[in-house]
């Protein structure tokens, strides 16, 4: 079945970086575009980045568009979600995401998240 590790997160001071990263397993990787994800206590899910599946076409949320980039490896299934000139408002869960069409519906799957934490 469809699986993803997110990993990368911590806890770090603003300004600072971190690089996330989204294993897949379970289907055919470079079939699909890549969303990243993420959600802080009290607020609904934002998108931030996306790509397409050969990595030539990428779209960020404007809040994160010069800090943030996202890119793959589809030899390795992974995606990769470089955190640059981090802010405290960025503190968030960042789950990786695929929209998949099931023949009837389309369906998202979610990994289990990785905690980004920024301190001012």
């Amino acid at each position: 079945q469809v699986q993803f590790v997110e990993s990368g997160g911590g806890l770090v001071q603003a300004g600072g970086s971190l690089n996330l990263s989204c294993a897949a397993s379970g289907f055919t990787f470079s079939d699909y575009i890549i969303n990243w994800y993420r959600q802080s206590p009290g607020k609904e899910r934002e998108l931030v980045a996306a790509i397409t599946t050969t990595g030539i076409g990428t779209n960020y949320a404007p809040s994160v568009a010069v800090r943030f980039s996202v890119s793959r490896d589809n030899a390795k299934n992974t995606a990769y979600l470089q955190l640059n000139n981090l802010k405290p408002e960025d503190t968030a869960v960042y789950y990786c995401n695929i929209n998949m069409w099931s023949g009837l519906s389309w369906n998202d799957y979610w990994g289990q998240g990785t905690q980004v934490t920024v301190s001012s």
